[in-house]
């Protein structure tokens, strides 16, 4: 991070963070905090919601699925509470319906995982007349594909006969694709 971008986070450098994935969760902990915001994280919509009307930080990077619900939840909570935030909704699920709800309750941007901390820091300081730099490793087309199988399959409670009709696969290509290791 370059003595400029520290500049751009202005007097309150607050951010919350909430995801269900602890270890993903602890290493952006550590990465935000390198790049001098001060942290706070949550692991459910409960814990961020209650940390948003407590003290509403400035920035927020929140998870899309969290266990015990919508991390949009959390947006509503934050838009209400401090409406000058910038927040970048994450999801390893990455839907056009999804990124459109993020953005009309009050998302600043939308980003798919995996992100790395430049992505996520990219988009919560981009300015609001302008659009984040392209991210510097974007997901392969063979990634893209995995992640939508994936989440298919976790859609239909892992029933690989269900995931393949849905897909309009034959079932033994979909178990062969499910046995293989996930694409870079």
């Amino acid at each position: 991070m370059t003595e400029n971008s520290v500049d751009e986070l202005g007097a309150d450098r607050s951010l919350l963070l909430v995801d269900d994935d602890e270890p993903f969760l602890k290493r952006l902990s550590k990465a935000m905090e390198k790049r001098g915001f001060s942290v706070e994280t949550a692991e459910s919509v409960a814990g961020g919601s209650a940390i948003a009307k407590a003290r509403p930080p400035a920035y927020a990077v929140i998870d899309l699925r969290l266990e015990d619900g919508n991390g949009l939840d959390i947006v509503e909570v934050l838009r209400e509470k401090r409406p000058d935030s910038r927040i970048v909704v994450l999801t390893g699920y990455g839907a056009i319906a999804t990124a459109v709800a993020a953005v009309k309750i009050g998302a600043t941007d939308y980003l798919s995982k995996p992100a790395d901390a430049t992505d996520i820091t990219n988009a919560l300081l981009a300015k609001s007349d302008g659009l984040p730099p392209p991210p510097e490793n974007p997901m392969s087309a063979d990634r893209v594909r995995w992640e939508h199988i994936q989440r298919v399959y976790e859609l239909c409670d892992r029933n690989v006969s269900e995931t393949a009709r849905r897909l309009n696969m034959h079932r033994r290509t979909l178990q062969r694709i499910l046995a293989k290791r996930s694409p870079r």
